[in-house]
């Protein structure tokens, strides 16, 4: 009987290596967009993955105003909310939340993708979502990423 001695590779919070990515959301599908960004904050695009480990990089996000939505998911997607009191259920369509509160729908998605908890906490403070085009990470040298 051979014998091999497999060792698995974990992967320590002090040897991560982070990078940092810009993803310009103009004219780009919310739910693609929101699919790559949990990918890379999460750390799941890398070889060195560890799930109970942030293996994740810095994801930054412009011009959240102008995403699309296939379909009329405009007028029928709904957010819910619920404030604990009787008759304190919020409705918001998707519409009144775009003109509101753009980069928030972006954010929705993305966080409601990455698991929650102590873990999930740390990852989702690594995500910073802008509705214009300007934003003040210039100093991390954010990667530009297509989608």
């Amino acid at each position: 009987m051979v014998t091999t001695s497999h060792k698995t590779y974990m992967a320590k919070d002090s040897t991560v290596e982070r990078k940092c990515y810009l993803i310009d959301a103009k004219d780009k599908v919310l739910g693609r967009i929101a699919t790559k960004a949990a990918i890379i904050l999460r750390g799941k695009h890398k070889a060195t993955f560890t799930p109970h480990v942030d293996t994740g990089d810095m994801v930054v996000i412009i011009n959240a105003e102008k995403i699309r939505v296939t379909g009329n998911k405009m007028q029928q997607k709904e957010y819910q909310r619920y404030s604990g009191y009787h008759g304190g259920r919020k409705v918001v369509k998707l519409d009144d939340m775009m003109k509101r509160l753009p980069a928030q729908v972006l954010r929705l998605a993305i966080n409601r993708m990455i698991p929650s908890g102590a873990l999930g906490n740390k990852i989702k403070s690594k995500l910073k979502i802008y509705a214009g085009e300007n934003h003040p990470h210039i100093g991390q040298k954010p990667i530009p990423l297509n989608i």
